[in-house]
Order: C-alpha cells, then sequence, then structure tokens
C-alpha cells in the first residue's frame, strides 16, 4: 500500500541482504511508479539517498556493509520512496545509540515536514515521545488508556497505568552540595 509505510525497529533484519543500497530504495519507485523510467528511478534513488544524509555512492553497497544508523537510514529513504501520507514508526531507534537516535529523530521530523507526511511512531521510550510527540496514547494490552497532547499526559496522567509508567522513569538524583 503506497499511502501507508512502515519503518521497523531492526533496519538489519527488514533489508534483503542480496540487495544493493540502489536495489532496495528504487523497488517502491519501480512497483509503485510503473511509468518512470529507468534514469528517473535511480534519480529519485538518488535524491532519497541525499534526503535522508546518505552519500549517494553508498547506492551499490549491501546492508552488511553498512553501520545501523546507515542501515536505518535506508530503511527510511525506502520508506519515503512510496510517497506515503502516514509513516508507521516502530520502535526505529531503540537499537541505535543516543547520538545516533538523536539524529535519525531530526531526520524523520524534516522530511515528515517537508513532505507532509503524518507519523505514528510506536515506542517504550517516555524520553523520545516527550521529545517528539505532539500526541500521546498510552496502551496497555492493546488497549489505549489515556490519550492527549503530550504535555498534558506527562504533567497530568488520569490513568493509573500512566502514573506508573512516569514514575518508573529514572531520574537523575538532585547533586548534594
Amino acid at each position: 500500500q503506497r499511502d501507508v509505510q512502515i519503518i521497523f525497529q531492526d533496519p538489519h533484519a527488514s533489508l534483503n541482504p542480496r540487495h544493493t543500497v540502489g536495489e532496495i530504495v528504487g523497488r517502491p519507485i519501480r512497483v509503485l511508479f510503473p511509468d518512470r523510467t529507468a534514469a528517473e528511478r535511480r534519480a529519485r534513488v538518488l535524491e532519497l539517498l541525499s534526503q535522508v544524509r546518505l552519500d549517494p555512492a553508498l547506492v551499490g553497497r549491501h546492508p552488511h556493509q553498512l553501520s545501523g544508523g546507515q542501515k536505518q537510514r535506508v530503511a527510511i529513504a525506502r520508506a519515503f520512496a512510496a510517497e506515503p501520507r502516514l509513516l508507521l514508526c516502530d520502535e526505529i531507534v531503540s537499537a541505535l545509540d543516543v547520538s545516533v537516535q538523536a539524529s535519525i529523530l531530526e531526520l524523520i521530523a524534516d522530511l515528515t515536514s517537508d513532505t507532509e507526511t503524518a507519523v505514528l511512531f510506536v515506542t517504550h521510550d517516555l524520553a523520545v515521545v516527550r521529545a517528539i510527540a505532539e500526541r500521546v496514547y498510552v496502551m496497555r494490552s492493546g488497549a489505549i488508556l489515556e490519550t492527549g497532547p503530550t504535555e498534558r499526559v506527562f504533567e497530568h496522567p488520569e490513568s493509573a497505568y500512566t502514573e506508573e509508567l512516569l514514575a518508573a522513569v529514572p531520574r537523575l538524583a538532585a547533586s548534594r552540595a
């Protein structure tokens, strides 16, 4: 489905190891936009790689030749190749180190803003939620327990479960001076 695309938690498992970066990013273009010429498809692949802040020279590399952050950027480029209206991000930064997490979150924010793509971000990381979400849905066992603007939910939770989640977030102890 072109309108909804997903980016998975583990890009290594979601990228075909037999295919090059160019083939991975180009496949949705070939399938969803069959009227585009090979030259147009290649140009779009290179454009997408640039948009996700990857060197277009990586087009001929295979996933095992990339870092975790680079693989996740390839997965992002593949998703945006379909020109979706909704992007489902399933724990896309959980396996990445903190500096790479920040760059991926910034990239998603920039791309979705530029393309007016809506994002549904699934995560257990409440710091990520607070940093990026406009609205939050707290779920337990597949049921929505609470929803609202992010700051309201974090500052004034209505659900006992939400209170428990927020209380479990590690906090640095105040320095003793």
